[in-house]
């Protein structure tokens, strides 16, 4: 197979071509997460069917022309939301369609998180070294290991995908699958609620929609100023400040050297841009302030949260499936929190897709009503298995 490293420009417009031309290329993606808000792309491999090109980031002055020809594209990929997100954070755009070798296998029975070099092995019968998994990819030139290991990350992608293809078509999922895929090409499966970005600051659960309003204006600027130095959130301002700053809503610069750990470098650059967001919170309409977030659910209701995971797991189980590709966590606690009184209405809150609601919603519907039972089988001998039971049938293999 060719191996080319592309790190010109006109090398890199020739490459753009043939992805324009091919009915589909193999992606992955190397990059750095540490000390930056987005993750800093370090290398990019595409493969054709009969090559492989390595493309230098660091040696080429502009990426657009990629990004753009990757818009027509159908790509394959192995966990792919990491290697798009980050095309959809710098340049917003996605590929045409998307192939991810590691939903597929999921619906498979491989896991929800099986790793290429386990998958190449299964399905391919290729075992890969993974010698470079933690390698610097910032250093030039690559050895050939990195080389190596770069084109082992793409070369085997169109083999597995139609074998697992096949195995989706034998077992009727393969509709489910692409289904599932098609997330990966939607631009808000990566962009955030930049109205609920107060959720993830510790200490928002003790204050008021007013103090969350603040809040969250807060946050959008430790965002905004994130992106902009591209530094972690945590170099901006930390939780415990943005909390501080809630508490005293400062009028001028000068009062903000009442947080300690707000330094006078901080205060000097983005003083008057704090001071800005805590006035446009306190600004916010009563009736446009966020929601506080939801209170525990209690004693009882967290016990119906945990019955109900038990049934989703069973049934995943029954099915070959992650108990993750079913129902989130999320959602059963919303089960919890308003007690849906009907099976339509547990569809409803539930808003799966057709083909989980199928095997999901009937049975439990008929758990929560009482009608089934969870019920194990095979402890004594080894081989445990969770089912779920009407009565009479739990009735009858008791007897």
């Amino acid at each position: 197979m060719n191996v080319d490293l592309i790190s010109e420009p006109s090398a890199l417009t020739a490459l753009c071509e043939r992805i324009a031309a091919a009915p589909r290329i193999a992606l992955d993606t190397e990059f750095h997460t540490e000390k930056h808000f987005t993750p800093k792309l370090m290398v990019v491999q595409v493969a054709f069917d009969d090559a492989v090109a390595i493309v230098d980031p660091l040696a080429l002055p502009d990426l657009r022309p990629l990004a753009d020809a990757l818009t027509g594209a159908t790509v394959v990929g192995h966990a792919l939301s990491s290697d798009l997100r980050i095309l959809e954070d710098a340049f917003q755009t996605l590929p045409l369609d998307a192939y991810d070798t590691q939903i597929a296998a999921a619906f498979c029975g491989y896991g929800m998180s099986i790793s290429l070099l386990d998958l190449v092995r299964d399905v391919a019968g290729v075992t890969l070294l993974k010698s470079q998994t933690v390698s610097d990819w910032s250093t030039r030139p690559f050895t050939p290991r990195q080389v190596e290991y770069l084109v082992d990350d793409v070369r085997y992608l169109f083999a597995v995908a139609d074998r697992l293809n096949e195995k989706l078509v034998t077992r009727g999922r393969l509709s489910w699958a692409l289904e599932e895929m098609r997330t990966l090409v939607d631009p808000r499966t990566y962009r955030s609620d930049k109205r609920r970005l107060y959720l993830r600051v510790a200490g928002n659960a003790r204050m008021n929609r007013r103090e969350l309003g603040v809040l969250n204006e807060l946050a959008l600027l430790r965002e905004m100023i994130a992106r902009e130095r591209n530094i972690p959130l945590k170099y901006v301002l930390p939780d415990d400040v943005l909390v501080g700053l809630v508490g005293l809503r400062p009028t001028t610069v000068e009062e903000l050297s009442q947080l300690r750990r707000l330094d006078a470098g901080m205060r000097k650059h983005i003083g008057t841009r704090i001071l800005s967001a805590v006035a446009a919170g306190l600004a916010i309409p009563e009736d446009e302030l966020p929601p506080r977030a939801p209170r525990p659910l209690g004693a009882q209701r967290d016990a119906l949260v945990a019955a109900v995971a038990l049934l989703i797991n069973a049934v995943a189980a029954a099915n070959d499936l992650p108990a993750a590709l079913l129902v989130s966590r999320v959602e059963i606690e919303r089960i919890a929190r308003d007690l849906p009184q009907t099976p339509g209405e547990l569809s409803a809150l539930l808003d799966l897709t057709p083909w989980r609601r199928d095997l999901v919603v009937g049975p439990l519907w008929e758990f929560l009503g009482g009608e089934r039972v969870l019920r194990i089988s095979g402890y004594g001998d080894g081989l445990p298995k969770t089912t779920w039971e009407t009565r009479l049938e739990e009735s009858l293999a008791s007897e």
